[in-house]
């Protein structure tokens, strides 16, 4: 989270935020919206008649605020790098040009490193050079090239400002009642066109992200004595990870009493932790959990409640 903040703190001449927004559902009403005499409050029909789905994928320009976006029947990997191939090539220059986007694999993937490569005009390294994800990670993120790619972190969409937009675009745009694909992608290129021309403007980050860790330790104790039970182990183990890192990181800005609860919370609930671990299927997942599960409670020993 820390090096996007940096970025928007002092941000590149060429930043763009890219993100997709998949599976938007066509819905014909089958009556028309009406509004309330005297509030105006919009109603809308609850019947309606599904008429497939479509994708937007946009980029938002961080200097301007102009978004350049298209729709798509779909967003796999070669859609993708036929629209981030389309943006590079719309801009007339070519000094460096940094995007931000989410760590969909694929976004993550040795197809978009040889895409990233070519528009660099660099020769992109093997396929056995780039063999795992950490290796893959680390050549799109390297600033010796002219395209360098920031991740956000897991969970962290909210880092990116195109969010921003799409909230925007979705209020304006996809809350009507529409018959085809066409009608939503006519509107859809209709508001990007007038929003480059009319509305258009930088979006601008002022959060510093103090505090966040805090706040990520005390929710996980709560889910933990509220929630236990409806927790994916593939979510569990995330959060683990995420208090691991933040005690290795973060240990002297959070709360001794934030610790103590969030180790009372483990403990009091490790009988359903463990037998959550147990009923996983995956070997690798199971030994992943427990792993991590012992690995958090020992570095939390010296808040370990004793027993009576």
């Amino acid at each position: 989270m820390y090096h996007l903040l940096k970025l928007y703190n002092n941000p590149p001449k060429n930043l763009f935020f890219f993100d997709e927004c998949p599976g938007i559902q066509i819905l014909k009403r089958l009556v028309p919206d009406l509004q309330t005499d005297s509030t105006k409050k919009r109603l809308e029909e609850f019947e309606y008649i599904r008429n497939g789905t479509l994708n937007i994928l946009a980029f938002l320009n961080y200097a301007n605020g102009e978004v350049y976006a298209k729709c798509k029947a779909d967003h796999k990997t070669e859609t993708f790098l036929e629209i981030f191939r389309s943006h590079v090539e719309s801009i007339p220059t070519t000094e460096q040009l940094h995007y931000v986007m989410d760590n969909l694999s694929t976004h993550r993937g040795y197809r978009f490193c040889k895409v990233v490569s070519e528009l660099s005009n660099i020769k992109c390294p093997t396929e056995k050079e780039l063999n795992n994800l950490e290796k893959r990670v680390n050549f799109l993120q390297s600033k010796d090239k002219r395209i360098v790619i920031h991740f956000t972190p897991y969970h962290g969409s909210w880092l990116n400002l195109v969010e921003f937009w799409f909230g925007i675009m979705n209020k304006k745009v996809l809350c009507e009642s529409y018959g085809s694909a066409e009608g939503v992608a006519e509107n859809v290129e209709s508001f990007v066109e007038e929003w480059n021309n009319l509305l258009a403007h930088p979006f601008r980050w002022s959060y510093n992200g103090k505090g966040l860790e805090e706040k990520a330790v005390i929710r996980f104790s709560k889910i933990l004595e509220q929630s236990i039970n409806d927790l994916e182990i593939k979510t569990l183990t995330k959060q683990m990870q995420l208090m691991i890192n933040i005690f290795e990181q973060y240990f002297d800005e959070i709360k001794t009493i934030s610790w103590k609860k969030l180790c009372t919370a483990l403990k009091s609930q490790e009988a359903e932790i463990k037998s959550s671990i147990m009923k996983e299927e995956g070997l690798k997942k199971r030994e992943k959990a427990k792993n991590t599960f012992e690995l958090l409670l020992s570095l939390l020993k010296d808040y370990v409640p004793e027993k009576k």
